[in-house]
């Protein structure tokens, strides 16, 4: 059960426990479906000819409100929370309505993947969002649309590149664009899924390399619907003509993003981990922080029911210098670690993390040096200094992964105290709770 909004949440300690206690049980860990598997699946699905069936399913407040934008916008979908399966009834990359007022809330897949659709498609179509996602960055997926044919009509008091505004989609007028992906991959993600509806081939150039496993995990599931996209150069992308999504039978995977919260603690905690369902072959680009905990002194095994991490033999939490660009959500994951390195931390490759839920740099180096830890931030860069964090309370920024990440210290030195937990609801709405369970387990 996720905690009420207004509440703070003490993390408990284990650590000491812990080191009394050397009979506990490795630990075994379920988490939720992918967020970004889910989300790619629902628009998949939609566009798909005939009804898709998605199981194991995320529903947290960015699945629903994706859910919510495809009703609003005339789809039929079922969805059962208590199974975590959602039907969908594809149209074949039609439109059921030509007008409609669609808010995606604060979910950053809803907002880049909706507005893609509709700016592909031919309709008039009032979009908004939530105070958070007004904040983040459209600007370059709206430019390529424009550039397509769409005309954008921000509001006397809006900010050009920002919600709200009002799009006109007149279909494709052409067959080639450039898009920015600096600030985010998920502009590129959203044009690649939605090329197929083109009548001719769609040839895709990028300027920027950010997050590109979540775009081979954009390939790989419009491959898994039927639709192949090609890489033709570097930074150019073919999706050609004639091929259409076709509806199917989807297994969601557990969330990689979640899972590493819990691996992370096979440091922290020295206690072996396993996550269910989470293995090397995992469409999602975050399996690559398990590399980092290798380094950091973790082993790694595959197990049936899973990755399991074994903690260092010596007890030695290794300091690393690392380009977390492939996993740049796991960048707080990692800052919560570092403290108890045997050295200086360097994380880099993250520069595209400011433009996040929060300005996730500005907000890691703020929230560590409130504990009394040493850390430097650059335009892209992070650096972390050995030391004990001092009691505090931790402020979230909105930001889900702030919550759960800077938790993670909390389980290894007292005083550590989370404000406003329940912003997990976006993507994990019962971490805490797990957290909980974990505290029961090593009494």
């Amino acid at each position: 059960m996720s905690l009420p909004m207004s509440k703070v949440y003490e993390v408990p300690c284990l650590w000491e426990s812990l080191q009394l206690n050397k009979n506990v049980a490795p630990l075994f860990v379920s988490v939720p479906g992918s967020k970004s598997i889910t989300n790619r699946a629902l628009l998949l699905a939609a566009l798909a000819q005939g009804k898709s069936t998605l199981n194991g399913a995320l529903f947290s407040d960015d699945s629903r409100a994706f859910l919510r934008c495809l009703t609003a916008l005339g789809f039929e979908v079922d969805a059962d929370e208590n199974t975590c399966t959602v039907h969908v009834q594809g149209t074949g990359g039609n439109l059921p309505l030509s007008s409609a007022s669609v808010n995606v809330g604060s979910a950053g897949t809803a907002a880049r993947f909706i507005t893609a659709f509709l700016g592909v498609s031919e309709g008039q179509f009032h979009m908004d969002a939530s105070e958070q996602m007004r904040k983040r960055p459209m600007g370059p997926l709206l430019a390529s649309l424009q550039d397509l044919g769409a005309v954008i009509q921000h509001p006397e008091d809006g900010i050009e590149g920002h919600f709200p505004f009002t799009i006109c989609g007149k279909g494709w007028q052409k067959n080639h664009l450039t898009v920015d992906i600096d600030t985010s991959s998920q502009f590129l993600s959203a044009l690649l899924i939605v090329s197929c509806l083109c009548p001719q081939d769609v040839t895709i150039t990028t300027t920027g390399t950010h997050g590109m496993a979540y775009i081979q995990m954009t390939r790989d599931m419009m491959a898994q619907f039927g639709v192949n996209c090609k890489q033709s150069e570097e930074h150019t992308y073919l999706v050609p003509k004639g091929q259409n999504y076709m509806s199917r039978n989807y297994d969601i995977e557990p969330d990689v993003s979640g899972a590493c919260y819990f691996y992370a603690m096979c440091l922290l905690l020295a206690v072996p981990v396993t996550v269910r369902g989470v293995y090397s072959n995992s469409l999602q680009g975050d399996v690559e922080f398990l590399s980092i905990l290798e380094r950091m002194g973790c082993e790694k095994h595959e197990t049936p029911e899973g990755i399991q991490l074994m903690p260092p033999q010596d007890g030695i939490i290794k300091a690393v210098d690392v380009d977390m660009s492939a996993c740049s959500d796991q960048a707080i994951t990692l800052a919560a670690i570092a403290p108890f390195a045997n050295g200086i931390t360097t994380i880099r490759g993250i520069g595209h993390i400011r433009h996040q839920e929060s300005d996730r740099i500005h907000a890691i180096a703020t929230e560590l040096q409130k504990m009394g830890i040493r850390c430097e931030e650059t335009a892209g860069t992070l650096t972390i200094h050995p030391g004990i964090p001092t009691p505090c309370l931790v402020n979230t920024y909105d930001d889900h992964r702030m919550a759960m990440g800077f938790s993670l210290i909390g389980l290894r030195v007292p005083g550590i105290v989370i404000d406003n937990p329940d912003c997990c609801r976006k993507t994990f709405a019962n971490y805490f709770a797990l957290l909980d369970g974990i505290a029961e387990l090593t009494k």
